[in-house]
C-alpha cells in the first residue's frame, strides 16, 4: 500500500498575494494576469485572509459601488482554513468538502508558501482514478 500523499505535491508554489489596503480591481487584475481564483490576503506579510474572484464578482456587479475605491478587507474572508505542506492530501479534501472550501492556504513558519484549490484535488482524483486502472 503506498503512503497518502502530502499537500505539497499538488499546491501550487509561491501563489500570488494581494495586500490587505489593495483595491478589489487591483486584485481583478491581478486574477486575470495569473489566471487564478483566489488570492491569500496579507498585513504585513501576516495571512489575514483569502479573497475569491466570487467575492470580486460581488463587488463589481454592486450598483453604485467603485471597485477602484473599496479595498480588499472590506471583501475577503477572514480567517481561511490553513494546513502545514506535510499535511496528508485526502484529510485537507474532506475538510475542504465539508465546509465548501474553494481553496486553502498552504503555510510553512507562518509564512504563505502555497494554495490548493478544488482545481487541485480534481486532479489528485484523476491522478487516482488512472492509477488504479492500470
Amino acid at each position: 500500500m503506498k503512503a497518502i500523499p502530502q499537500v505539497r505535491k499538488y499546491m501550487t508554489t509561491t501563489p500570488a498575494t494581494i495586500g490587505v489596503d489593495q483595491t478589489i480591481a487591483a486584485a481583478d487584475a491581478l486574477m486575470a494576469k495569473h489566471q487564478i481564483r483566489h488570492l491569500p490576503v496579507l498585513s504585513g506579510g501576516a495571512l489575514v485572509g483569502i479573497l475569491s474572484d466570487r467575492d470580486v464578482a460581488i463587488i463589481k456587479g454592486l450598483r453604485d459601488v467603485d471597485a477602484q475605491r473599496v479595498k480588499v478587507e472590506e471583501a475577503m474572508s477572514a480567517q481561511p482554513y490553513t494546513v502545514e505542506p506535510e499535511a496528508p492530501i485526502n484529510e485537507v479534501a474532506g475538510e475542504m468538502a465539508r465546509h465548501k472550501y474553494g481553496a486553502v492556504i498552504v503555510q510553512q513558519n507562518r509564512q504563505v508558501v502555497g494554495v490548493l484549490t478544488t482545481v487541485d484535488i480534481c486532479r489528485v482524483l484523476s491522478e487516482l482514478f488512472e492509477e488504479r486502472l492500470r
